[in-house]
């Protein structure tokens, strides 16, 4: 399926969410869109294309139909997240003792921390190198190019107790295992050698760094029809993909008339949004500004667009699991393979309201695509999305969806193959085609 083979393509390549961001790039770029720079003048027109790199692990781009002169464009947004659950390198991570070279690291996010164990692991991300100017040191995107690490599990031997549920301890029990020591290894400075070697620099050179341990694994298809796909980083990456799918598909058609159509791919989801390139920031709202300001619209206009505007916030859902039904609602569930799943949450940890939520419906209605509405049971506490940030700062009418997946926050995840397809045509028909009115909904 040629979603599927997408999808994959794109999670094996973002093993970062500075690797996510230069894919994403590459592909916007190759569709014809322009690279715009987030501190620089724009000079936009009717019928363009543009993405914004923000801070190298976050992303806006941006479809501009026709411009109706005296007529505010019409705004409509769909967002995801780039990071995932995972470990991070402290500084100076290097741990040795016992003829063992480890790796200081810290949690990140919410991972399942007993599927890191036992794994190939590698390290990728963004490295800082010495330059002749402070302000601006030298951006390296690093990724090993074989895994390096493992985080050994304790034999059951000496811990009777494991297949009961043990809880381990991030600065215990998920160092990373880098080497066993030799005299050709610096004790003190093992990794910083490493990493020098491997861009071709010198230990002094490295500033500083931001690498995050990943999976390695590919994704492969499984089951009796071979419907399934276990990967690592599906949350969230598969709504990165139908962002990506949907802006690039809905570019290449017919541009809808007066119309602004917007991707968001945020970092830091996993750890609350609040950061220069999160959700939770003015972010957002300062680019939708810029773009309205450089096709010479007033901030009136642009204030009207927001308010008549519209978000598509994407971010996984859980599927009902096939040993513990119990964990999901009595009613409100989602089986892989139902297709979109529209959140919703009294709580309004899902933004979406009746209003809204009709209007994605419909939308699903009228194109033939295969959704369920889900909710989490009462007594439970679900996650929540960046759609209720968005919303809240944007002030905006919101809808979170996503595709139900199993194992949500392991280091490998599993979601079916017919999903993604929904999901890519929800985002399709969502900027490219002419939705119902959010005040009028069908």
């Amino acid at each position: 399926m040629k979603e599927i083979d997408s999808l994959k393509s794109l999670i094996q390549a973002s093993v970062s969410p500075y690797h996510c961001i230069a894919k994403a790039a590459g592909r916007l770029a190759e569709a014809g869109f322009s690279r715009l720079e987030l501190g620089t003048p724009w000079e936009l027109s009717a019928g363009n294309s543009y993405f914004v790199p923000v801070y190298d692990s976050t992303l806006i781009a941006f479809a501009v139909g026709g411009i109706a002169p005296g007529l505010s464009p019409t705004l409509r947004i769909a967002a995801a997240h780039t990071d995932w659950p995972c470990l991070k390198l402290k500084p100076s991570p290097e741990l040795s003792g016992h003829g063992y070279g480890k790796l200081n690291v810290e949690v990140y996010g919410g991972p399942i921390l007993s599927t890191w164990l036992d794994r190939p692991l590698s390290v990728a991300g963004k490295v800082c190198l010495m330059s002749d100017d402070p302000f601006h040191p030298h951006v390296r995107f690093y990724c090993s190019p074989r895994p390096i690490l493992t985080i050994p599990n304790l034999a059951i031997h000496m811990n009777r107790d494991v297949n009961k549920g043990v809880a381990l301890n991030p600065q215990v029990d998920m160092l990373p295992l880098a080497d066993v020591l030799t005299d050709q290894l610096n004790k003190d400075r093992f990794f910083l050698d490493f990493l020098a070697d491997q861009l071709h620099t010198t230990p002094e050179s490295i500033l500083d760094y931001e690498l995050c341990i990943f999976n390695p694994e590919e994704g492969c298809t499984l089951g009796l029809q071979g419907e399934l796909f276990s990967c690592p980083r599906l949350d969230n990456l598969t709504s990165v993909e139908a962002c990506l799918a949907g802006l690039i598909s809905a570019r290449q058609s017919a541009p809808q008339a007066n119309s602004i159509q917007v991707i968001a791919l945020y970092d830091n989801e996993e750890i609350g949004s609040r950061t220069k390139q999160g959700a939770a920031s003015n972010l957002t709202e300062r680019v939708l500004e810029k773009i309205y300001l450089s096709l010479g619209f007033g901030r009136s206009d642009f204030l009207d667009a927001l308010f008549n505007g519209f978000l598509l916030s994407l971010d996984v859902a859980h599927a009902i699991h096939p040993n513990h039904p119990e964990k999901c609602d009595v009613k409100n569930q989602i089986t892989m393979g139902d297709g979109v799943a529209i959140k919703l949450a009294a709580s309004q940890s899902y933004a979406t309201d009746a209003s809204h939520a009709s209007v994605i419906q419909a939308l699903c209605q009228s194109n033939g695509i295969p959704y369920r509405k889900f909710s989490n049971r009462s007594d439970s506490r679900g996650g929540s999305t960046l759609g209720s940030i968005s919303s809240a700062f944007l002030n905006m009418p919101t809808v979170d969806a996503g595709i139900p997946i199993l194992a949500m926050h392991s280091s490998r995840e599993l979601m079916h193959v017919n999903d993604q397809k929904a999901l890519n045509e929800l985002v399709k028909a969502y900027l490219g085609g002419s939705a119902p009115s959010p005040t009028n909904p069908v």
